[in-house]
């Protein structure tokens, strides 16, 4: 009985483990269309590169680059386009907060701008009790 528990045991976690390597060999593929796309869209003058597009960054919004993404903008493209290309940066500002850009990956031009101040997402600082009136020692108090 414990034997057939235990290669039950083994068969599942066979299983499991299969179809944890399969998902994650199509996460990869996945990504690589996208590179691959991304390459692409770069090589047909759809997008400027990356660098291009950084050094505007730098000279227009302060702040240390955290996450950059190059994605389709489905929505807003022309029909059968397949929509326009848009790059997606995450600055953060030395005063913490946290900015994100959108800017049209053919041009470089600002889509729109987002800023969250982190610090007002944190819990407030405790209250400090108030002051309260001086008590006279007991030898005063009679």
């Amino acid at each position: 009985m414990q034997s057939q528990i235990l290669t039950l045991s083994w068969r599942t976690l066979r299983g499991l483990l299969c179809a944890a390597c399969l998902a994650w060999a199509s996460a990869g593929g996945i990504a690589g269309e996208s590179h691959d796309r991304a390459r692409k869209a770069l090589e047909a003058g759809e997008v400027l590169p990356l660098r291009t597009i950084l050094e505007r960054v730098e000279r227009e919004h302060p702040g240390q680059v955290i996450d950059v993404e190059l994605e389709r903008d489905h929505e807003r493209g022309a029909a059968g386009g397949g929509g326009r290309w848009i790059y997606e940066i995450k600055l953060l500002r030395t005063n913490g907060a946290l900015v994100k850009l959108k800017l049209d990956a053919r041009d470089g031009t600002l889509i729109t701008k987002t800023a969250r101040d982190r610090r007002h997402d944190a819990a407030p600082p405790p209250l400090t009790p108030a002051a309260s009136p001086k008590t006279p020692p007991a030898s005063e108090a009679r």
